[in-house]
């Protein structure tokens, strides 16, 4: 399986990204090996993230959202398509 992430980093922004394994990725934001606009933005928290089956639908998926103003991803926090709740 393939994710499209939002993350909600310590500063209060978003950061949107995609992945094939959900964990993995939000220990390597917090270590500082993620994204670099995430490095000075520590701690991260996954707040949303959707599966897909291909990778390549992930990523267009990702390019998608952030095309999104802030306040229509705020909105998408709260849709049925977010699958996960408590990635910390």
């Amino acid at each position: 399986m393939n994710y499209t992430y939002i993350l909600l980093c310590a500063d209060g922004t978003l950061y949107t990204g995609w992945t094939n394994d959900l964990d993995k990725r939000l220990a390597a934001h917090n270590a500082g090996k993620g994204g670099k606009y995430t490095r000075s933005r520590l701690p991260v928290r996954m707040v949303y993230a959707e599966v897909h089956e291909d990778k390549r639908d992930a990523q267009r998926r990702e390019y998608q959202i952030k095309q999104l103003t802030r306040k229509e991803k705020l909105a998408l926090l709260d849709t049925d398509a977010n699958v996960i709740l408590n990635h910390e």
